[in-house]
């Protein structure tokens, strides 16, 4: 999907692009320029980064198959009812606080994983190590600040800011600072290093695996 809203704002169709964004993010979509779609879009990015690869594999070395598909399915439940909006305040509390547990250990592991991808591949690796250490804990959620916040130090560019969800603005800190222009190929810049990120921790589960 984040491919397919790189491709909509290469042809600089603006309206595609966000409904191609509404399909991976929680956010109201609408009225967002080509910077704020840009940013929504590494942020998609670096949290699923944790989500989808490190975390499962995470746990996939730690305790095999069953810790893998029962994270997933922690994650699979605070998506569809952690919300903390007040028609499921009293409902998804739990799901809520069970993810964020789940979550901490590789949310954080995301972060250096980001940051020493970003090395390798020509980045800001002193950038992103400091923006996430400096910005990680400043997120809303005690875990998805660190690796949004080792990516825009990665691509040296501010995430974060001013979102609306069902009309309603919620604020959130900004991470990292604007060294550089947010362009489209920010997105793509993300995916190369959340690719070389997901490597490394291939290798870091086929570690863990054996000394346990």
């Amino acid at each position: 999907k984040t491919k397919s809203i790189l491709r909509e704002l290469e042809k600089k169709s603006m309206l595609e692009a966000r409904r191609q964004l509404s399909k991976i993010v929680g956010r109201d979509t609408q009225a967002l320029n080509q910077e704020e779609i840009i940013t929504a879009s590494v942020e998609s990015v670096a949290e699923s980064t944790n989500d989808g690869i490190v975390a499962p594999l995470f746990y996939l070395a730690l305790g095999g198959p069953v810790l893998a598909i029962s994270y997933k399915a922690i994650n699979t439940l605070d998506s569809m009812i952690g919300h903390k909006n007040e028609k499921y305040k009293d409902f998804g509390w739990f799901s809520a606080r069970l993810d964020d547990a789940a979550n901490f250990i590789p949310a954080r592991i995301s972060g250096l994983l980001i940051a020493a991808s970003s090395s390798i591949l020509g980045k800001n690796f002193k950038n992103s190590l400091i923006t996430m250490i400096k910005n990680g804990n400043k997120h809303p959620s005690p875990n998805a600040g660190f690796p949004e916040a080792a990516m825009a130090g990665a691509l040296g560019i501010r995430l974060g800011g001013p979102s609306a969800y069902q009309g309603k603005v919620i604020v959130k800190p900004y991470l990292g600072g604007e060294k550089r222009p947010v362009e489209p190929s920010c997105i793509n810049e993300a995916l190369t290093i959340s690719l070389v990120a997901s490597i490394f921790m291939v290798f870091i589960g086929v570690f863990l695996k054996w000394i346990i």
